[in-house]
């Protein structure tokens, strides 16, 4: 028991350490349903512990019920976790949450797959994950590292890093910009496509020269070719 009542003391001064719109304790143990996501995570996860399965997943129900944040009692959160706002956060089963970590409303660690075993992401030390963001899949965020708001992250993030965009790619590193010199360094899946479409009409448009006795001719009219460079260089 003095152990709980430290944690739940320890909750709430993080709150009131990350949040400006906090302005007295009694305020948080009220209305910060984000923290009472967490308070009941607790107690599920000892029942999912324990072996009490459905139980734990019965009151993990009642909480998403309750607070509109949906926690799975399997997961592994570290202390001064703290949901701002919180409407709409999933955290899968096998996800593992650090210690000191910040997500806002919207936000999903989720799964790729239908596998048994290690399914969804792992978050270290000091990680901020910006609201609607998706991190997605068994991989792992880096101790210190930022995620913007709306980002789906797809890839292993390094420790102290930035991460924006979908999918999300890394702009900044140990506090330095991280210039991305070939664009198709973002793995875009559509950029992808784009790419061997732009290859597929350049082939083609050789091969007609080659038929019309014009090979050695530039492929494209000269607005075309910019166009064509344009495309090549954006994705």
């Amino acid at each position: 028991m003095p152990h709980l009542l430290s944690l739940i003391r320890e909750d709430v001064a993080t709150v009131l350490e990350r949040d400006p719109a906090a302005r007295s304790r009694l305020e948080v143990y009220l209305c910060y349903a984000g923290l009472h996501a967490v308070w009941f995570y607790r107690m599920n996860h000892w029942l999912w512990n324990h072996n009490f399965l459905l139980q734990a997943r019965w009151l993990s129900q009642v909480a998403r019920w309750l607070t509109g944040i949906e926690i799975h009692p399997g997961a592994q959160i570290g202390r001064r976790f703290f949901i701002d706002h919180g409407m709409g956060v999933v955290i899968g089963e096998t996800a593992i949450v650090g210690e000191d970590v910040t997500i806002y409303q919207g936000v999903t660690l989720g799964g790729t797959s239908n596998d048994r075993g290690k399914r969804h992401p792992t978050l270290l030390d000091n990680v901020v994950v910006g609201g609607g963001a998706k991190i997605l899949g068994n991989i792992t965020v880096g101790h210190n590292c930022r995620i913007g708001a709306g980002s789906v992250v797809l890839r292993n993030v390094p420790d102290d890093s930035t991460v924006v965009g979908v999918p999300g790619h890394i702009i900044f590193r140990e506090g330095k910009r991280v210039v991305i010199t070939d664009p198709k360094h973002i793995n875009d899946p559509l950029s992808e496509a784009l790419a061997a479409v732009a290859s597929e009409v350049k082939r083609l448009a050789e091969r007609v020269h080659q038929l019309e006795g014009t090979e050695g001719s530039e492929p494209f009219s000269e607005s075309m070719q910019r166009i064509m460079e344009d495309i090549d260089y954006q994705i």
